[in-house]
Formats: structure tokens, sequence, C-alpha cells
């Protein structure tokens, strides 16, 4: 066999490898050094391709198909720099737990180190946020490392899904010629005829004697509390709150942890915290015995200071057998799959009879929902009025993306319990504001249909995603909340400096965005009332491509609405006595 024929003879069973082992969708950054690999992904009949000419747009439209379909996706590009585009997606997949394979076409050796052009050290390139490296290995004599490299290929897919779940990268050196021969029908029959070797996973649970010490710590709780986070447990909520209520405890749910939407009881769920708690009176009356904590940490700034001031046992359980514990409060560890600690200890411990505990959070959560629900009431277009017309009007199984910064804060002050499904996204690994729009877009075309909440410097920060969502007919629609600047720096000990806040912090920009919706060829709508806001929502239930609706606000006034909202709640509690046990 000469170069190319053993070239695609190696590919090609790579591919299929992947395909086999359920890798069923690829994004592809175009460049010569991966035309090979992008040739045989392309022709490969049951994987399904999409290009994105940025490539870190890409990383990221790549992590929202992951994210969505929970299947690991394949992300191919070029060598050089472009490799490098991918580290901000690969990073948030990382902290995120999302299954990447991240394949990266790489000069041969003796390009390395020579000042080849288009060529850097792409050998373990990014480092500690990558769960493994690997690089395949193309003999140009035989076909003896086809076993190999199909072995490779099986392990980086279990890799990417094993608990914790997270991106592998693959380098792949390649020589010219680069453009993949046809192999005739007996050669396709050799390589399709290789199998993945099957990995098969069990469930991570805890012993008798594990459970019935954990059971001995729960009965004696008479203030117990759970905290879920971000989940990767969705398959677990009913469990938990089965769990909650057995037990007495409130569950202070973050709106990643998708329990406050769905047919799940809710009489457990807490919703408001973030903003009760920042009441000195009731945060200073809430002293747990326990707490209980699943998921990643909380969006919630508040509910994180509540908790570094209790003195209490605290079991962080985690699946994926991580130290996610940034307040340092941890008294246990616990590695269990979070469905079977629910559900193992459910049988074993008492059912508390009284629920005062409970019926206290509970009071709270509605006086401050009744508090927040005031907001409805205002006639100017706000942030606030936004989310919460936004969780109200939220159709049945809706997919909703939410930015950083602002928009995620807002949502979790507003995202009240309701039973209609609703699976909540957002790029929570690392907290950027990179990426979100082509994130979204990945949601979209995975899930046929999403709606994105960003904020005006995040939107202009990935617009490059909109290439995609037009290629690709992605139906999704974009409530851009523009209050021409970074908002949550509004918030911050930094807004006092009246000189240099604007310059480095508000930064205005005063884009038009019409003009990127025509460029993008984007349904738009500038909304000026809230019955324009209601039209537009409306109809974006029945539009089937992409739509931005830009929801113009202020800054200034944004803070204002929110120390209003906490002067009233400080007002209504002044009414209520500390909790008693």
């Amino acid at each position: 066999m000469n170069h190319l024929e053993l070239m695609t003879h190696y590919l090609s069973s790579f591919v299929h490898t992947l395909s086999q082992q359920n890798v069923k969708t690829a994004v592809i950054s175009p460049g010569s050094r991966s035309t090979p690999l992008a040739i045989l992904f392309e022709e490969h009949s049951e994987i399904q391709t999409f290009l994105d000419i940025d490539e870190r747009s890409a990383g990221f439209l790549a992590l929202g198909l992951a994210k969505a379909s929970k299947y690991p996706v394949a992300l191919i590009c070029t060598s050089g720099t472009a490799a490098a585009n991918y580290y901000p997606a690969i990073i948030e997949a990382y902290f995120s737990r999302v299954p990447l394979l991240v394949i990266t076409s790489d000069r041969p050796y003796e390009l390395q180190h020579v000042a080849a052009p288009q060529t850097v050290g792409q050998q373990g390139m990014y480092g500690n946020h990558v769960k493994q490296y690997f690089q395949l290995e193309l003999s140009e004599l035989d076909l003896s490392l086809l076993s190999y490299n199909q072995a490779l290929a099986s392990r980086a897919v279990a890799i990417a899904n094993g608990l914790p779940k997270g991106p592998v990268h693959l380098n792949v050196p390649l020589r010219e010629p680069l453009v993949p021969c046809r192999l005739n029908q007996t050669s396709k029959m050799n390589v399709t005829a290789r199998f993945a070797v099957p990995v098969k996973r069990g469930m991570l649970t805890l012993g008798t004697t594990q459970l019935q010490d954990l059971s001995k710590h729960i009965n004696c709780s008479k203030q117990g509390v759970i905290i879920c986070g971000a989940a990767e447990y969705v398959q677990s909520v009913s469990g938990i709150t089965e769990f909650a209520e057995r037990a007495g405890f409130p569950i202070l749910a973050d709106p990643l942890s998708q329990l406050r939407r769905g047919m799940h009881s809710m009489t457990s769920v807490i919703e408001t915290y973030d903003t009760f708690l920042r009441n000195e009176q009731i945060a200073s009356s809430l002293k747990p015995d326990l707490i209980i904590r699943f998921g990643a940490p909380p969006v919630s700034k508040a509910l994180k200071l509540w908790m570094q001031h209790q003195v209490c046992t605290n079991f962080v359980i985690d699946s994926g057998m991580e130290w996610r514990d940034p307040e340092g409060k941890a008294t246990e560890i616990i590695y269990c799959d979070e469905q079977r600690f629910c559900e193992d200890l459910s049988p074993i411990i008492e059912r508390k009879g009284n629920h005062k505990w409970l019926v206290f959070w509970r009071t709270i959560n509605n006086k401050t929902k009744s508090v927040l629900r005031s907001i409805r009431e205002e006639q100017t277009l706000s942030e606030e009025k936004v989310f919460l017309k936004l969780a109200e009007w939220l159709p049945e199984k809706a997919n909703l993306f939410v930015g950083n910064s602002m928009p995620i804060r807002e949502l979790d002050s507003f995202l009240f319990s309701r039973p209609q499904s609703a699976h909540i996204f957002a790029n929570r690994g690392a907290n950027g504001i990179d990426g979100v729009v082509s994130t979204a877009v990945g949601v979209a075309l995975a899930n046929h249909r999403a709606i994105l909440v960003i904020g005006d410097l995040s939107f202009f920060h990935d617009m490059n995603g909109l290439l995609a969502a037009k290629q690709y007919h992605a139906n999704l629609t974009i409530l851009l909340i523009n209050n021409d600047g970074g908002g949550i720096f509004s918030f911050l000990p930094q807004a006092s400096d009246k000189i240099h806040f604007e310059s480095l912090f508000g930064t205005p920009h005063g884009l038009d965005f019409s003009n990127v919706a025509r460029l993008y060829g984007a349904r738009y709508t500038k909304i000026s009332n809230w019955e324009m806001f209601d039209q537009a929502m409306s109809a974006s239930e029945d539009e089937e491509e992409l739509t931005i609706i830009e929801i113009p606000t202020k800054r200034a006034e944004n803070v204002e609405k929110h120390r209003m909202l906490q002067k009233c709640l400080d007002e209504q509690v002044k009414r209520e006595t500390a909790y008693e046990s």
C-alpha cells in the first residue's frame, strides 16, 4: 500500500470506531492539514457534521451540541493556532463536565521545532483542562497499528463519557499528500468489519454500614437543608424531592438544578433564597444543623456567604468524585450516584412528623415571591420584569439558555416553581461571557429549538456564532438585553468610582444591533413597551428561524429596582419573628 492508502485505512477505521461508540455528531473547522479527517467524517453515513469557520465559535457550538445531547461530540481542526482557539470551549467543557473529543491535526515529527509554518507545540497543549491526551500513530509500512488506534478511540470515548464527563484531546500528525483515496469495496468492508471495544460502566453506590451511619446523622437532624446546584443528575430530581420530603428538609434549588420546573413535587423546593438571605434578620435566624449538597456550587452569592457562616455537619455528594467544596465547609465528601444516594437512604430514615422548620422556609419563600412579583406592575422596561414575564411564559419542554453576569442572576431571582417542564442551560463551568451564542446555537440544533437570554456585551463577544445559526437554520430566539455596557459592574464596589467606572467597567459601546440582524438574516424586533414584548414572544412560538428581540434597559435603573425590591422585603420581614426550634 502507498501512503494515501495507508492513511485512508487508518483514519477511516478511527472515524468508524468513534461512530460505533455512539459519536454521532462532529463539528469541523476548515483547514488544510485536517483535510483527510474532514472528508472522512463528512462521508460517514452515521455521523452528522457541522462546519463552523471560526474555531472559537466551533468549540462552543460543539459544547452546546454535547450539553443538549449528553453524548460526546467530535471537534476537528487543522494545525497551529486553530487548535488554540478551541481552548476557551475546552476549559468550559472541563469544568462543566461536558464530553468532547478534540481532534487536532498536526504536522509530522520532522516538521516540529524547525520553524515550519502553522506548527505549534500541540502535544498536551490543553494541559490540565482535558481528562487525557492521546496521539494517533499511523504506520507508513503496514496496517499493524489499526487495532491500537481502534482501542485508543474506544478508550478516548470511554474517558470522555466517564464520571465526571469531560473533554479528551486526540492529536493526529499527518504527512502530505493529504487528500484521502477512495477505498474499494473490499477495503471498506475490512475497515467496517472491525468492532469497537465495548465499555460497560457500573453505578457508584455506598455500602450498608455507610448508609446506616449517614441515616443516623439525618435522623438526628431537626434543621437540615439540601442545596442543589447545576446538575448532571437530571434523572435524580424526583428521588431528591422524595428524600427531602421524608426528611423534612427544604431544598435550596439553583436555577440550573432542573428542580424548579416539572411535574415532580415542589413541596420542599425553595427558589427565592438569593433575595431573602440578603436580609440579616432572616439569614441569622436560619441556622441548620446539617447541610447536604448535590451538584456544582450554586450561582447565588448570598447563598454562598450564608453557607460560609454555618457551623454544622456538611455532606457533599458527587458521583463525579471531585472536590466540590470552594467554601471549605465540607465535613464529609461522599462519592456516590446522587439518585442511588437518595433511593438507598429514603427507606431507612425516619419520616419527620414535625415540619415546622420546612414550613418556616416556605413562609419566607412565599413572602419573598410576593414581593418580587410586584415588579409586574412596573410600566418601564426593566431586566427584572423581562425575567418575571419570561419565567411565566416559558412553554412546555422549553430549552432556555441563559448568559452569564446579570442574566443568570436575574433568572435565579425570578424563576419560580411551575409544573411546565423546561431545561435550563448556562455555561457555568468557568462562568465566562465568551461563546454563549455559539453554545446556545448548539443546543438549538440538538433539541430543535432554544431560547437564549443574553446581555449586550456577551452577545457582542460571540456574534460570529450567528453564522452557524444562519447556515443550519437554527430555531433560536434571542432575547438581547441591551443596557449599553457591563451591567453587573454596577452592583460591585467599583461602581462608586465616578472617575474611571464608565471607561473601565461600564464600557458603553453604542452599537446598533439591527445591523447584526440584517447581516445574519435574523428576524429582528426592538421593544419599546411591554405590549410589544408580549407580541414578540407570542410570535416567536410560531417562528422556526433565528429571531432577535432587543430589549433596551438602563443600568442605573436596574440597580435601583433591586434595591427597591430588597427594601420592600426588609419592610415585610420586620414583622416576622425569628425561627425558633
